[in-house]
């Protein structure tokens, strides 16, 4: 621009000039010879630096990312998905360091995040605390996706020939062209699946071998979970079938396995390898072969028995031997397992290498005899959210049964002592996704679900109560609704009503609550209709522990009430 240049706007004036002068005299002056001069580039004025985010705002924003990414991914039905990614939101706040953590932001971000995975975590029925890690389908569907080559080669029959006559085993294993089909797919195609389910299933098999020992069974049927879920404790299929074992629903629960509102069993190693071993015991006493039972196990006792009444036929392989009968999962289950049994029995002979994973981490136990919100147990004692998790995947829920006499929580090892200081101060107030009810004279579940908006089903199971059950006038029941849509009223003998979401007003008074015995930080929150973070910050509270006899300042808005 022009005021950048001031020689070169003198100069032009006394050309201008010049010009001038030549126009009134008739005569025009010669040009002035300027010498060039270097271009002139013109100052940009500085930019305001960029501000820089603190490491607050970092780290909310970070957590808040993890939240809503998590979200999505549970809109889209990736429950898996979804609960990394509340575990990692939620890690991000308790992991911070302590002059960040301990600040009232990071401690309300927390407290609405875990509200927030808790009213997801309701409208998943349990899928999001207990996220199943199946992808697509299940293991047996896979494994009947992989077509054999035709007839089986010459050498491998010679192969397992020899293998059988030096090799025990304690389930009767025919050399047929299809049993050697899946011996082939087993060392060829499937290499690797078999090399993997026998890597992970190293830390499971002794305990499986010594509960079939146990009950006299052979000890060959271990390798059946390759065929059930690949060893993974965890695997779901789309028939809601799960575990190692891939129970179904009634028949983990008909052999002892829990499944309730809290609990599902059949993602516990331990618990249902014996309901597993229980149940294969009672089909070989039905059918007094271990093939047919191996084919019950798949399809069920009645197909079975109802196939076998058709045919005419008590032998496994003739009845298999035609479509007519059997569908051909099962067909073709039986002579899977064996094959995987004989490859399983000598890997090394088989060209499989083998390089089995870690041994599940060390734990300790802590006696739990209220519910806890382990999400807040992961604050108390310094670990994520995951590794508790992993170390009890039994808990379809974030938090531990109520009403257990003394739920044995597994925590990480050298943890047990502040878990255990932990549970001592949590009367089960603070968790987050118990709304309490109690009943009054003529009131009926079904009565109280239509009250509260929940289903019967969901309301019966969260009680370990039958959907037929009675209740009394006086009974405690836990109300399975999102927190923060009920609450109780003044005397907890009335019903728990719809809580509106009324605006602040900005004038606030001042109240004081003496601490009871059984009160938490979380329960005085809710009476009050404030957050744990608040009532930490109005006292200058550093923890979550408060004695009977505490005197804690609340603020509320003028109108709001309390409920003592």
């Amino acid at each position: 621009m022009w005021f950048h240049r001031p020689a070169v706007f003198l100069l032009t004036l006394a050309a201008l000039a010049s010009g001038a002068c030549a126009a009134r005299t008739g005569r025009v002056a010669a040009a002035p010879q300027v010498p060039a001069a270097a271009p002139v580039v013109a100052a940009q004025p500085a930019s305001p630096p960029a501000p820089v985010a603190s490491p607050l705002h970092t780290l909310l924003a970070a957590s808040d990312a993890a939240a809503t990414l998590a979200e999505a991914q549970f809109s889209e039905g990736n429950f898996e998905s979804a609960r990394a990614g509340f575990n990692e939101a939620l890690d991000i706040l308790l992991s911070a360091a302590p002059a960040l953590r301990d600040q009232v932001e990071v401690q309300t971000a927390v407290e609405r995040l875990i509200a927030r995975i808790s009213t997801l975590e309701l409208e998943s029925r349990g899928d999001l605390a207990q996220a199943d890690s199946a992808e697509d389908g299940t293991t047996l569907d896979r494994l009947l996706a992989t077509p054999t080559l035709g007839p089986p080669m010459e050498a491998t029959a010679e192969a397992v020939a020899d293998d059988l006559a030096t090799t025990t085993h304690d389930i009767d294993i025919p050399l047929n062209a299809r049993v050697l089909s899946y011996v082939e797919l087993f060392t060829g195609r499937l290499r690797s699946f078999l090399e993997e389910s026998l890597n992970r299933g190293a830390r499971f098999l002794p305990m499986i071998q010594d509960a079939l020992r146990a009950e006299g069974l052979p000890t060959d049927l271990a390798f059946v979970p390759v065929v059930e879920s690949a060893f993974n404790p965890n695997a779901m299929s789309r028939a809601k079938a799960r575990g190692l074992w891939q129970f179904m629903r009634g028949t983990a629960v008909e052999n002892g396995l829990r499944h309730d509102w809290y609990m599902d069993e059949r993602a516990e190693p331990g618990p249902a390898t014996v309901a597993a071993v229980r149940y294969l015991k009672s089909l070989y006493r039905t059918f007094g072969d271990w093939h047919l039972a191996l084919a019950s196990y798949n399809g069920g006792p009645g197909r079975l028995q109802k196939a076998m009444k058709r045919s005419g036929k008590t032998d496994f392989w003739t009845l298999s031997a035609t479509s007519r009968y059997l569908p051909r999962e099962t067909r073709d289950y039986v002579p899977l397992i064996l094959a995987a049994v004989i490859v399983a029995r000598n890997p090394t002979q088989y060209g499989l290498t083998l390089m089995p994973t870690a041994e599940s981490a060390a734990f300790e136990t802590v006696a739990v005899p209220s519910p806890v919100d382990l999400r807040r147990l992961s604050e108390a004692i310094g670990h994520p959210m995951s590794a508790i998790q992993a170390l009890n995947p039994a808990l379809r829920r974030w938090v531990t049964p109520p009403r257990t006499d003394t739920f044995q929580l597994r925590v990480p090892e050298g943890t047990a002592d502040a878990a255990a200081a932990y549970v001592a101060t949590s009367t089960g107030g603070d968790v987050t996704p118990f709304v309490w009810h109690t009943a009054r004279k003529g009131e009926t579940l079904a009565s109280i679900a239509r009250t509260l908006k929940v289903t019967r089903l969901d309301l019966a199971e969260a009680n370990f109560l039958s959907l037929r059950a009675r209740v009394t006038s006086g009974t405690r029941l836990v109300v399975p609704r999102p927190p923060g849509t009920v609450a109780p009223v003044p005397d907890e003998r009335a019903s728990v009503r719809q809580t509106a979401a009324a605006p602040r007003r900005s004038a606030t008074a001042s109240a004081v609550h003496r601490v009871r015995k059984g009160d938490t930080l979380g329960s005085i929150a809710r009476r009050y209709r404030t957050t744990v973070a608040d009532i930490r910050r109005w006292n200058r509270l550093t923890g979550h522990v408060i004695r009977p006899g505490d005197q804690l300042t609340i603020r509320q808005p003028h109108d709001a009430p309390t409920y003592n």
